[in-house]
């Protein structure tokens, strides 16, 4: 370990699924070592710059953006882009003068990563997907360890440099005992009935919404109610339909800020497949039916999704399918406690509670050996 205060570079960002658990290693690395000096590497105009100062740390950005996947104008400014801020990187070495450089992907990790392995600068990338993507599968080369959510990365990154850490999640679900009459309060749900979670992201998922919109009185009808995070795009499509068609047993919510009292009081969960959302779900250990959205980069929510599903842990229903299926499978799965059980140990087997600290535990190895 070097005698002077850590300087770690923490690059990553674009999503949620990026940025959250880079703060929640900086943060570790923070409660570790208060003396620490961690600098943030994001894109310019993407919600890191907004996040990352809201957590209490530095951020620097880089005029980045992604490889648009039609052919648009836009990316004949690609090349240049990357070039520069390649150079941005360098400059950000040379006056931050890091020990180490950790990538969580997104835009801004790959340059920030390629120069500081250019550099020296020993890096440690993290995957939170069960699919490597193309710029994490270049920088594995230089990387000294690989991170990983999943089993089974080897046929994406050299074998001797993986460790299975999980992906960190929030602190405030790891420990969901006795909070769910505190939830049924919080919600004003009725702890006799069951309860169904439907979350779709910050922006909601559109096919997930609009089944539940259509279709919610089937999930009444089972005795089931519903805690429904719709997304702030689609909250006041039913804020206007509840308001029309009063109901006491489906509530929709913009956002939900209590993630850990709607866990601690949902017995079956209706999700989207991403990274971060599936860490959570093992985390809490509670049955799901998963919804991946085809609207992602090479498709790796499925990827996620089947993951899970292959070992039993979740059941999934494609985008395309869901309309005709997704409620009938989740009403299904209410009156099914046997498969209710075995989804929730298949899934717990997949947790890994300690992500946080095994991720900056190799962080400090690699420092170590510097």
């Amino acid at each position: 370990m070097p005698s002077t205060p850590l300087r770690v570079i923490v690059s990553g960002g674009g999503t949620g699924g990026h940025i959250y658990p880079a703060l929640a290693i900086a943060t570790e690395i923070r409660r570790r070592f208060p003396d620490a000096e961690i600098l943030f590497v994001g894109a310019e105009g993407r919600m890191e710059m907004q996040k990352v100062p809201a957590a209490g740390f530095a951020i620097k950005g880089l005029n980045i953006a992604g490889f648009l996947r039609r052919l648009t104008l836009k990316n004949l400014s690609f090349p240049f882009k990357v070039i520069g801020s390649f150079l941005s990187a360098r400059a950000i070495l040379k006056e931050f003068k890091p020990q180490i450089a950790v990538g969580f992907g997104g835009y801004a990790s790959g340059p920030m990563l390629f120069a500081a392995a250019m550099a020296g600068v020993p890096t440690i990338i993290q995957e939170q997907n069960s699919y490597a993507g193309i710029t994490n599968k270049l920088l594995s080369k230089k990387a000294i360890k690989i991170c990983v959510a999943y089993p089974g990365l080897e046929k994406y990154f050299p074998a001797d440099k993986l460790v299975f850490t999980g992906n960190p999640v929030r602190a405030d679900i790891a420990d969901l005992k006795n909070k769910r009459e505190e939830a049924a309060q919080y919600f004003q749900v009725k702890q006799d009935r069951k309860v169904l979670l439907v979350l779709g992201g910050s922006l909601g998922a559109k096919t997930i919404n609009d089944c539940l919109l259509s279709q919610y009185k089937a999930l009444e009808e089972a005795g089931i109610q519903t805690i429904w995070q719709t997304g702030k795009n689609f909250f006041a499509t039913a804020e206007t339909h509840f308001k029309n068609n009063p109901t006491e047993h489906t509530k929709a919510y913009s956002f939900l800020e209590r993630m850990d009292l709607a866990y601690a009081i949902a017995d079956v969960v209706i999700s989207r497949a991403g990274a971060l959302s599936i860490s959570e779900l093992c985390l809490v250990a509670k049955p799901a039916i998963l919804v991946p959205s085809p609207n992602v980069a090479e498709d790796h929510q499925t990827k996620n999704a089947m993951a899970l599903a292959n070992v039993g842990a979740a059941v999934v229903v494609s985008d395309n399918e869901a309309g005709k299926s997704l409620i009938k499978k989740t009403v299904a799965l209410f009156s099914d406690l046997q498969l209710q059980s075995d989804l929730s140990i298949a899934i717990d087997k997949l947790a890994k509670p300690q992500a946080a600290s095994d991720i900056t535990n190799e962080i400090l190895k690699v420092l170590q050996k510097a």
